[in-house]
């Protein structure tokens, strides 16, 4: 699972790193069975409420099985107003982690501004691909920084990662 080039650098900050915007935007993804730790946060109304703790235990659970990736990238999936799906990677499958595998290939655009204009964002990438004649089946948002080190760089950069439909239904990941 190759991603983009990302510096990682985060001591600016000594949280989240510097995002560069060009080399995620307008791109295509593809993986095979790519595998991601899976963990539900609870929301209200897609304000989510435990978000800190769902990345914390997945974060644990990856450095405890050395099973931290290359390319370390976090997933969010709003599933309803009341519930997301966060996937963070792993090199493999994690003892004791619900595991799920990402498959097919997914478009990728970067949005900036406000976590309230998501919703716009997800119909504005389904366009796109509608425009080129694909359907989406699902989207992925790559939140690229924190809240306070957004403010700090004063970019909020989101990437979405749009699944383009393979036949009819909706595919979405596999639990293993």
């Amino acid at each position: 699972m190759k991603l983009a080039e990302t510096n990682y650098d985060n001591r600016e900050t000594a949280c989240c790193a510097r995002f560069d915007p060009e080399a995620w935007d307008e791109g295509e993804v593809i993986w095979d069975h790519a595998p991601f730790v899976h963990e539900r946060v609870r929301a209200f109304l897609h304000i989510p409420l435990t978000f800190g703790r769902a990345i914390k235990r997945a974060n644990d659970a990856i450095e405890a099985a050395a099973a931290y990736p290359a390319d370390p990238l976090t997933l969010t999936r709003h599933a309803s107003p009341w519930r997301s799906d966060l996937f963070v990677t792993a090199e493999r499958d994690v003892p004791g982690a619900t595991m799920s595998r990402l498959s097919g290939t997914f478009l990728t655009k970067v949005f900036e501004g406000p976590y309230r204009d998501a919703g716009e964002w997800d119909k504005e990438i389904r366009e796109q691909a509608r425009a080129g004649g694909r359907d989406v089946s699902d989207v992925y948002f790559y939140y690229t920084n924190c809240p306070r080190c957004a403010k700090h760089f004063g970019k909020n950069y989101v990437v979405l990662f749009a699944k383009l439909a393979e036949g009819r239904g909706r595919p979405g990941p596999t639990k293993t």
